[in-house]
């Protein structure tokens, strides 16, 4: 359709530990969660305490004021339905959201209208965020065109400002995502280079200890360190 694409990849600043207890709960009530169970989670979320220990000295309780309990089945849970709202705000982007990891796309007929479409979304997503008391990490949030090497080339000296919260969102050319690497053209290049690295890595770990197991010891660890990485994302 030859559109201008771009991607900004959102940055959360601990994102799980900052959820508000009352605003879930609210939400939780707006999903239908109502009565005992709803109570039930009041009492599971708030007046919860931790310390900490460093050999047999601990220190005293802090209240826990914010947050869900990391590592608990709940905790992922309680923050997909935090943000679950969080599309509504957006009229011009498309989110990508997996748990705290959220990316914006965006496509227009011009650079203009693509740079004009995602500052007025990360605008909205400013104040969703204030509203929601959650907090962006502006350092660590990124941006990247995406297109064929030749629209690339071609817009190079007209590249969109992107801004959020008055602060200019650096440009890259490639990125991470749920432990895939993208560049700007989708030609997989760095993504299948890193792919060899820890495969070629595995595979000499397996080649050195060879000659001290036996053959289904050996599949064992190559389908524990090895084939996962030609499995993760290829359906």
């Amino acid at each position: 359709r030859k559109m201008f694409n771009l991607v900004v990849l959102i940055d959360l600043k601990k994102a799980f530990d900052t959820v508000d207890h009352q605003i879930l709960l609210n939400k939780l009530e707006l999903y239908g969660i109502k009565g005992q169970a709803l109570t039930l989670l009041k009492s599971y979320l708030t007046n919860r305490n931790q310390k900490c220990q460093i050999k047999n000295s601990f220190s005293s309780e802090r209240l826990i004021k914010c947050g869900v309990p990391q590592g608990s089945i709940l905790g992922p849970l309680f923050f997909l339905l935090y943000i679950n709202d969080l599309p509504h705000c957006l009229n011009k982007t498309k989110p990508q959201l997996f748990a705290d990891d959220t990316n914006l796309t965006a496509s227009a007929n011009s650079m203009t209208d693509l740079e004009t479409a995602v500052n007025s979304d990360l605008e909205n997503l400013r104040k969703w965020l204030i509203a929601n008391k959650l907090s962006l990490n502006v350092a660590k949030t990124e941006f990247m065109l995406i297109g064929s090497k030749p629209m690339i080339k071609n817009i190079s000296d007209s590249c969109p400002n992107v801004y959020i919260e008055n602060i200019q969102i650096k440009q890259v050319h490639e990125c991470k995502t749920l432990g895939v690497t993208i560049d700007q053209h989708l030609s997989w290049k760095s993504n299948t280079e890193n792919i060899c690295k820890k495969v070629t890595a595995g595979i000499s770990a397996i080649r050195r200890i060879k000659p001290f197991v036996d053959q289904d010891t050996l599949i064992l660890i190559y389908n524990t360190i090895v084939r996962p990485y030609f499995d993760y994302c290829c359906e």
